[in-house]
């Protein structure tokens, strides 16, 4: 296999799953382009602000790629290229892009309530605690691992204490990039320009911070730079949209499209060779001996090149306060979905192409991507130095910009979570007007989360795959009962559905056998091992409650729509 003709059908397949699938999803679903959506129905200038798609499209993309699309494939591929394309392209397809855009469809039909809303309304109240409780552990996973890993390619010193160069000048364009974005949120607002014209002063922007970058590198320890990633994630979750999600998103949007159209012409231009084998074994052995298994390892290691359950909570979290039509939900959250799917191919591509022997390259997986891109594009004639730091720099935009969503993905869940709909004239209790507080709630968040991350993301990434595929099955099943209650046709959700229960209460299995095996066999090291078997069997328990109740309820005789739904949908 040619790592071009890889490109080429992998692209193909994504296009006609979007023309077709996608398509006719929204046939089926309806789509109403005259019907008010949430963000000019609730408009408040915080989270629910009317948006050009463009921009929407923007901040989900580059919210939802982060690191996994990049890291889940070049992991994955010690089981050979074969399953990996394959899950890429069919989960891609009928699993995360169909998930995507339900959410989606579901939270806008909903006046942009998120999946926990969702569950309320359709599961019952039980479920909607139940969920939230998961969906705020899960967002401290991501914050834990995402912040550790920002601050590593800030860290402007290696550890023998020699400056990284492209470290600094990644940490310099980073921080351009959020004043930028800062006041492209004033002029977009305040202007309202056109597309185009949004579009041209967001590149002359990204041009001048990335040429500032490369000039002026910033060398900062990486302690120090988690102090700083935790302070900007705070300042940035509690933000209104408008003044630093949205632009910054936007912004960072160009910087990772432009990435994947280099690999792209990369791959175009040289056509690498696929040096690893199409299939290795259905149980690997690693280093350390232990052994990973074809099913489930290989799915949620690829996570969100294929599925992702923070998908969902991007997409009914924020997203969904932005839609400024409906017609623009299925680009907005499918064409998203098969874009990252595009991303996970070209991080194939490149672990494949630097295989020696059909063996695994050296190096972390945002090392060999960028390794790989670079060497792509030399045939433009381009420094290769150069052309890493900008891939690494893209790869680190991925990962901050997930941070942005997930610190206020995990604040609004925290917030729900001691929320109550007491009808009108009634006020909640002083203790749960306290926690429900926005600032609160963040903190709350944040904390919890920074504890972990000094723990260092190895130790957490184990778990991250588990849960975010669990949190896709739990959202697949939400969707489900309310496609289900609202007389729409659901029944593509099903299989999908169960397939990644299946998949994720498997991994959670094995860690848990896994780890408490170590607690008997004298090699249990409590930091680590205990954070991951209280996590795991944590979010085994809660997901198996609440997939219970959604599975009970969609096994229920139809009935009468719910009343709130009536109104709402």
């Amino acid at each position: 296999m040619n790592g071009l003709v890889m490109l080429l059908i992998a692209a193909a397949v994504l296009l006609a799953a979007y023309l077709v699938y996608g398509r006719w999803l929204a046939q089926k679903w309806g789509i109403d382009p005259k019907r008010p959506t949430p963000a000019h129905e609730l408009e408040d200038g915080v989270d629910y602000v009317p948006t050009k798609p463009s921009v929407v499209f923007g901040h989900e993309f580059a919210s939802i790629a982060g690191a996994g699309p990049i890291n889940g494939p070049i992991q994955a591929a010690m089981f050979g290229w074969l399953p990996v394309l394959l899950w890429i392209l069919l989960g891609g397809v009928f699993f995360g892009a169909v998930q995507d855009f339900a959410s989606l469809y579901a939270s806008v039909k909903n006046k942009g309530k998120t999946i926990g809303y969702i569950i309320e309304t359709y599961i019952g109240k039980t479920g909607k605690r139940l969920f939230l409780l998961f969906v705020w552990l899960f967002s401290i996973l991501v914050v834990a691992a995402f912040a550790d890993i920002v601050a590593g390619t800030f860290g402007g010193f290696n550890a023998e204490g020699a400056k990284v160069t492209a470290n600094g000048a990644v940490a310099t364009t980073s921080i351009l990039f959020i004043a930028a974005a800062v006041g492209l949120g004033f002029f977009i607002r305040r202007t309202k320009p056109t597309g185009l014209i949004s579009g041209i002063v967001a590149v002359v922007l990204l041009a001048l911070c990335v040429a500032l970058g490369i000039f002026f590198p910033i060398f900062i320890s990486k302690s120090i730079w988690l102090y700083i990633v935790f302070v900007y994630i705070f300042v940035a979750s509690i933000t209104p949209v408008w003044g630093l999600l949205q632009p910054r998103d936007y912004l960072n949007s160009f910087l990772l499209i432009a990435m994947i159209v280099a690999g792209f012409v990369g791959v175009v231009l040289s056509a690498p060779a696929i040096n690893l084998p199409a299939f290795t074994s259905f149980a690997v052995v690693g280093a350390n001996g232990s052994v990973s298994y074809l099913f489930p390892i290989l799915f949620v290691t690829v996570a969100c090149g294929a599925v992702s359950g923070f998908h969902s909570l991007v997409a009914s979290g924020t997203a969904s306060k932005q839609i400024d039509n409906e017609r623009h939900m299925l680009p907005i959250s499918f064409g998203s979905m098969l874009v990252e799917c595009l991303l996970a191919v070209l991080a194939l591509i490149a672990v494949s192409s630097l295989a020696v022997d059909g063996k695994m390259p050296a190096g972390t997986p945002p090392q060999i991507f960028a390794g790989a891109i670079a060497g792509f594009l030399i045939k433009l004639g381009l420094p290769e130095s150069i052309i890493f730091t900008l891939i690494t720099l893209s790869v680190s935009a991925f990962a901050l910009t997930s941070l942005d969503s997930v610190a206020r993905v995990g604040r609004l869940a925290f917030q729900e979570l001691f929320t109550e709909d007491l009808g009108p004239g009634k006020a909640q209790s002083a203790v749960l007007s306290f926690l429900s507080h926005k600032v609160v709630a963040t903190v709350a968040t944040l904390i919890v989360g920074y504890l972990l991350a000094i723990l260092g993301y190895a130790n957490i990434w184990p778990l991250f795959g588990s849960a975010n595929q669990l949190l896709a099955a739990l959202a697949l099943i939400a969707c489900s009962v309310f496609l289900k209650k609202t007389k729409r046709q659901g029944a593509m959700l099903w299989v999908p559905m169960f397939i990644m229960l299946a998949v994720t209460f498997t991994a959670l299995v094995f860690t848990i056998k896994a780890k408490g095996g170590l607690l008997f066999s004298g090699g249990f090291v409590f930091g680590r091992d205990f954070l991951q078997l209280a996590f795991a069997i944590l979010l085994l328990a809660l997901g198996i409650m609440v997939a219970v109740q959604g599975v009970a309820k969609l096994a229920e005789k139809e009935g009468e729509a719910p009343q709130k739904e009536k109104t709402a949908a």
